[in-house]
Parts: structure tokens; sequence; C-alpha cells
């Protein structure tokens, strides 16, 4: 039964990491272990200097299974042995210079102005073209550079004369917003 609910957990932030959405995440509290995976998941993650991050698994005699791959891609292999191999914990001034949260901020206040821009910032952004840049990105890498470029040149064309970019080119003339930010 643990291994079917570690894997489950794999199975899931795998599904999370992968999703066309663009996924925000705002860490208060105790982010640690499956939640320190989830972090390492978003695209954009915000948290209260007062935030406590950790890998506290090896501590625990356990290790972080199904997190260490999203880890590593986030943070990079020396800064995730560092963190996991010795249990670290630290606040989430720490957690933005490692580059596992793009903003640190020092009150709710903060938090939640920094929150409304990043979702103001995201409804201006067409969402089939999101999903299009995000899934390029989460290509980088598992893909032969040649067939990743003719892949993005496919969908490139694709969107300059899809709905979506005659729609933002014509708001981008016309001096307006586009539908989907309206």
């Amino acid at each position: 039964p643990f291994y079917a609910l570690n894997r489950e957990f794999g199975r899931m932030i795998t599904f999370v990491n992968q999703i066309p959405q663009v996924l925000i995440v705002v860490a208060e509290g105790a982010v640690l272990g499956g939640g320190f995976g989830l972090v390492c998941i978003s695209d954009l993650a915000l948290c209260l200097d007062s935030t406590q991050f950790g890998l506290p698994e090896t501590s625990l005699g356990i290790p972080p299974a199904q997190i260490a791959p999203f880890v590593v891609t986030r943070i990079g292999l020396t800064q995730a042995r560092r963190l996991s191999l010795f249990g670290a914990r630290f606040k989430g001034t720490e957690a933005k210079e490692l580059g596992i949260v793009h903003e640190c901020l020092d009150s709710n206040e903060a938090l939640e102005t920094a929150l409304e821009t990043a979702l103001s910032q995201v409804k201006n952004c067409a969402p089939q073209a999101n999903r299009t840049t995000k899934e390029l990105i989460l290509s980088v890498g598992h893909q032969p550079l040649e067939s990743l470029l003719d892949g993005a040149a496919k969908n490139f064309a694709s969107a300059v004369q899809g709905a979506e970019g005659q729609e933002g080119t014509m708001a981008f003339i016309q001096k307006r917003k586009a539908s989907w930010a309206e």
C-alpha cells in the first residue's frame, strides 16, 4: 500500500506539472515534502518571507521519492542534493534565492497584491498560446533540438493564422485589449 500511495502522488504531480493552464502557487506556513514538490512544478510561486520550506524526508528515514525529479528540475542537482540529503529547513527569502519561489513578500497584503497582479497579467495572455508555450518549454531537453524547433515553427505558423493570433494582432493594431483580456 505504501508503494501504491507514493506512486499515485507521483502520477498526480506529473499530471499537474503538465496541465495546459498556468499554475500559480501561494505558499504560506510550512511547505514541506509533497507541498515542496508542488511548489516546484508551479509556473509562478509566491510566498511570505516567514514561510518555512524543507525536505525533511531523509530525517524521517524515507527518501523524497516522487518529488525529487521535480526539485532537481526546479533548482538544479547541487542544491537539490544539499537540501534533501541534509533535511534542510529554511525561510521564504532563501527559497527565493534558490529559485524555488519567484517572489517573497513581507505581508499578507503584499502577497494578495502580487497574486492579483499575476492573475491580471495571465488574463492578458491568450489561453491557447500559453498552452502551446508551456508544452514547448516542458519539451526542452526531452526531444532533439531540431525536431523541437520544427514543431515550434509549425505551432507558430498555426497560431499566426489561428483565431487567437488574428485577434491578438488586430487588438495590437487597434490599440485595444484582446477579447480574452476583457
